[in-house]
């Protein structure tokens, strides 16, 4: 099953935080953050305007993106999480 989302949403899939800090520490399960990261897997057509013309989307598919913690709503395909958000709702793209 595939998901497409509609208009100007984008369907983000997490990317799993480091469970070691940068001194070597690691991190337990329970004292875990959500990751703020993920990659794009599938884009909407874009922005309807006013005047019925359309904008498209900046994000594309396999981007790697920033988006708040508490960002978009959670759902389950096939078992695995995703995120669906509007592309508004994306801080930034990672290079």
């Amino acid at each position: 099953m595939q998901v497409r989302p509609l208009q100007d949403r984008v369907l983000v899939e997490r990317l799993q935080e480091e469970t070691k800090t940068a001194g070597g520490i690691i991190i337990p399960d329970n004292n875990k953050e959500k990751p703020v990261q993920g990659k794009v897997v599938a884009v909407g057509s874009g922005y309807r305007n006013q005047d019925g013309s359309s904008r498209s989307l900046e994000v594309k598919s396999g981007d790697k993106v920033l988006f708040g913690k508490y960002t978009g709503t959670e759902v389950k395909v096939e078992g695995k999480e995703f995120l669906i958000m509007k592309e508004e709702e994306i801080l930034g793209v990672l290079q």
